[in-house]
């Protein structure tokens, strides 16, 4: 198994300290904070632990408070909210340095059959072909600062292939629709708690970035603060994490200093298997004129 897929799965199995207290791990990832797509799964997957296996999750809501602290381990504090005849409510906070850093709400409901109907999956180019995400950071590398260049090129546990790679350093105006295909970087055996956690966790990747393409400015850009503010998912339904999914993002609304982002998940036939939404933080601020 590859080394980053390992450390990814590691980080997920929390230490369990008390029946509703678990304490995770951060890790750097070339960003100035912990990546909030991990400390959504783990916190997950700590409310995931506190429930019968024959109850996954189906939706969350969540609220990044504060940036996460990589040098100090992060408790997880589980609320045992409902426990019904066929759904459980659970409240989870993240905390550092005696503050919460994340909240999160879960609810997880037993199997059962209904109505179905389903949004078709776009037209897209499949993953083959299309240049790994590693590839495109190798790319422009050279404009990374020295000290955050290792962490940036270092191999990551889950590939990503976007429809349409751009170079952040020559951003440019766009629609406001992001489509990409990812997967976990290897073949792993796991229980459905950690699958649907390994999706929270890449449900991160470029949704907060969507909302920034019409306006041609992005992370990277010094005068840009971003950083997401809620985040909330739905499952419907099995996946495999190594196999291909479709991550189509789309952007309606940014105002205010803040942009609204959703997301569909699908597998590669088409099979809708998540949904996602996001507000993030998206303030402008004065560019300093150049020496």
């Amino acid at each position: 198994m590859k080394e980053a897929v390992q450390d990814l799965l590691s980080i997920l199995e929390l230490e369990r300290i008390e029946d509703n207290i678990f304490r995770g791990q951060g890790r750097a990832s070339g960003q100035r904070a912990i990546f909030g797509g991990l400390v959504a799964a783990q916190a997950l997957m700590a409310a995931s632990r506190t429930v019968p296996a024959e109850r996954p999750v189906h939706s969350l809501h969540a609220y990044f408070l504060r940036p996460g602290d990589f040098s100090v381990p992060i408790i997880y504090d589980v609320e045992r909210i409902r426990d019904g005849k066929s759904f459980t409510t659970r409240r989870v906070r993240a905390i550092q340095h005696g503050r919460a850093i994340f909240s999160l709400a879960a609810s997880f409901h037993i199997e059962e059959d209904g109505v179905e109907h389903q949004a078709d999956m776009p037209e897209v180019p499949g993953p083959e072909g299309l240049p790994t995400d590693r590839e495109q950071r190798q790319a422009f590398a050279h404009r990374i600062p020295e000290q955050f260049r290792e962490a940036f090129l270092s191999e990551r546990p889950v590939e990503v292939r976007a429809i349409r790679p751009a170079n952040p350093f020559e951003a440019e105006p766009q629609e406001p629709v992001r489509q990409a295909w990812f997967r976990l970087a290897d073949r792993a055996e796991m229980d459905e708690a950690t699958r649907r956690a390994i999706l929270a966790f890449a449900s991160d990747f470029g949704l907060l970035g969507t909302a920034m393409l019409p306006h041609g400015v992005n992370f990277f850009q010094p005068h840009v603060q971003s950083a997401s503010i809620d985040h909330t998912m739905w499952f419907h339904g099995s996946f495999e994490p190594h196999e291909w999914l479709l991550y189509h993002c789309h952007s309606p609304f940014a105002g205010g200093a803040r942009g609204l982002n959703f997301g569909s998940i699908y597998r590669a036939d088409g099979t809708l298997v998540a949904s996602t939404a996001q507000e993030g933080l998206v303030r402008l601020r004065p560019e300093e004129p150049p020496a």
